[in-house]
């Protein structure tokens, strides 16, 4: 097949049209990688597992989260819109009775901040927060 520059015209156009549309093909994010390994391709569910994050932050660079997962053994957070998702993983154990943990993360942009909790029987709970973020905090 020959590609002239008519057919790349239209080829391009054709995908901006479908763009600006809202479909684009399903790709999976980073962030959904992230889980399917954690979970090993495990059913999650919802719970008692809360993400508590500010509904606006005015900078990007130091925004506070908690978490609170009372029956969990771990808990992962993740930031959907960063280069990198993966922001901490938390263990608790005899000495953390309160099954919460609190810290400051940097935001690109306004996204979701998505905790995965591992409950003690084994099972997965999901949670998560929209941050909407005025200055971003990785160089955007």
């Amino acid at each position: 097949m020959k590609l002239t520059r008519r057919d790349l015209l239209v080829m391009g156009s054709v995908g901006m049209g479908l763009t600006a549309l809202g479909v684009t093909p399903a790709m999976a994010s980073l962030t959904d990688d992230e889980i399917a390994k954690i979970t090993g391709g495990a059913e999650v569910g919802a719970g008692d597992l809360v993400v508590t994050a500010p509904e606006i932050a005015e900078n990007g660079n130091t925004v506070p989260i908690e978490v609170s997962a009372p029956g969990a053994v771990m808990v992962a957070i993740f930031a959907d819109g960063n280069p990198t998702p993966a922001v901490a993983t938390v263990k608790f154990g005899p000495l953390n009775p309160t099954h919460a943990a609190s810290t400051r993360i940097r935001l690109a942009k306004t996204q979701d901040v998505v905790a995965i909790a591992q409950m003690e029987d084994g099972s997965f709970q999901k949670a998560k927060a929209n941050v909407k973020v005025t200055i971003g905090g990785c160089g955007g």
